[in-house]
């Protein structure tokens, strides 16, 4: 993903970044703190209970404290320290983005920023022609027709099982996404959420948030019943075959909302990048004007201002 350069900041600049910065540190809440350590920092624990030291800790005169910067975790009576940094660790339901990498037999592999590629069996999702039934030798022969290598597909976590982690697609809402942007941020951006799904119908264009870091912005596409949609299919495609100029103004903006928020460190969610993309519009400023070191600093001091405001509501 292209990157912002913070270090072309101006002396003024970092200073009101570094405020900025500040202010939103300020406002965080104290629970939330303490479960956030850098190196050397010391992890509070019951030392009457015997406790297990996990990945992350290390004992030094008598006390744990952490070895890497990131989260404490604990799970029963283990302690251990989750890297920021570290790899997407996948959970039964988790909404996942990914690009199919190999197409074998009855099962596509895909990359979704995991140790390993995950697997989409042929079983595990919907057939183009909407009906519940076997899946036959044509059926697999004709695999390539639905995903093929280098496209981007949603899926579910299924779980793990023996040869691995496996997805699903049984719903209308998975599949394969085109006619957008696919970006990668570190996955502890992203948290999870009852919805991952946003259509912003003010500016035509779906927003897919990833729990493994993979965020999909691309055109809108509804929903429809495969039956009635294969009727139709043909007629429509040579009608329109491309994305409205507008739309695609707005899905940069939107791509480019991401990059900051990355860039910045800040939790990506919907209320956040449309609050990004109505001040760029607000400040007239071009798609590619929202990738400058200046943006960077105004979406800091604003989102300061935001929270300080949300803070004062309760």
């Amino acid at each position: 993903m292209r990157g912002i350069d913070l270090a072309a900041l101006s002396k003024t600049q970092k200073l009101r970044l570094e405020k900025a910065l500040e202010e939103l540190e300020s406002l965080s809440s104290k629970v939330n703190s303490d479960a956030s350590v850098t190196i050397a920092d010391s992890i509070a624990v019951n030392h009457e209970d015997a406790i297990l030291k996990g990945h992350g800790t290390a004992d030094l005169n008598g006390e744990v404290v952490a070895t890497l910067c990131g989260i404490v975790e604990r799970v029963n009576k283990l302690i251990y320290v989750r890297g920021l940094r570290s790899r997407y660790k996948p959970e039964v339901g988790d909404i996942v983005i990914g690009r199919v990498v190999e197409v074998v037999q009855k099962r596509w592999k895909v990359e979704i920023n995991y140790s390993q590629d995950a697997i989409l069996m042929l079983s595990s999702m919907n057939m183009p022609d909407g009906v519940q039934r076997r899946r036959t030798a044509m059926d697999e022969l004709n695999m390539r027709s639905i995903f093929e290598e280098k496209d981007v597909v949603c899926a579910e976590v299924r779980g793990f099982q023996h040869d691995g982690l496996h997805l699903q697609a049984r719903s209308q809402k998975y599949g394969k996404l085109k006619g957008g942007q696919l970006l990668t941020v570190p996955p502890y951006l992203v948290k999870r959420q009852k919805q991952h799904f946003h259509h912003l119908e003010e500016y035509g264009f779906d927003l897919i948030l990833g729990c493994n870091g993979f965020i999909w912005v691309g055109e809108h596409i509804e929903a429809k019943d495969d039956m009635v949609e294969d009727q139709v299919n043909q007629s429509e495609e040579q009608e329109k075959n491309y994305t409205e100029l507008e739309t695609r103004k707005y899905i940069c903006r939107a791509a480019n909302a991401v990059r900051v928020l990355s860039t910045l460190g800040f939790n990506i969610t919907l209320e956040i990048i449309k609050g990004i993309i109505e001040l760029s519009l607000s400040l007239n400023l071009d798609i590619h004007e929202m990738l400058s070191s200046e943006f960077c600093v105004v979406v800091a001091e604003k989102e300061a201002e935001r929270r300080k405001s949300n803070k004062r509501r309760r």
